[in-house]
């Protein structure tokens, strides 16, 4: 009688968490948007001709929105707040008129970082799941 060990079939490779590319790129948008918005602070005080606190407030208020926004991605919640900031970017342009052509732009990058990132992301889910029932025919 042979003593040959039985072999053990491969198992799946330790897999770390996957990350994600809507949150990647939503926090690249709103980070880049960020430094747009509190760019926008220096344009309220001496262009537009805002008090100070007032155009500190707005303008490097939204501009720590948006980056505490980026951190906070991970929550479903975070992305209508992002929403938000894309409307209130776009509204900026009553006071500073080139707002008008930035904020839809960013609300552009924003939207495409949202429904791409859904895509890939489901995209993937599909394609996992397509290997997992391959894998599990083959062992059948």
């Amino acid at each position: 009688m042979s003593t040959a060990e039985e072999p053990v079939p491969p198992t799946a490779p330790a897999t770390r968490p996957q990350r994600s590319p809507k949150r990647g790129m939503a926090a690249a948008v709103l980070s880049l948007e960020a430094v747009t918005l509190g760019l926008t602070t220096p344009v309220l005080i001496v262009i537009a001709e805002v008090p100070t606190g007032p155009a500190l407030a707005v303008g490097l208020g939204l501009a720590l929105v948006c980056v505490l926004l980026a951190g906070m991605l991970r929550r479903p919640w975070a992305y209508g707040l992002g929403w938000a900031v894309q409307v209130v970017a776009i509204a900026l342009g009553l006071v500073i008129p080139a707002m008008f052509l930035l904020g839809p732009v960013f609300a552009a990058l924003w939207a495409g970082a949202v429904l791409l990132g859904d895509k890939i992301e489901r995209e993937r889910a599909e394609a996992y799941d397509a290997f997992d029932r391959a894998r599990a025919a083959g062992e059948a």
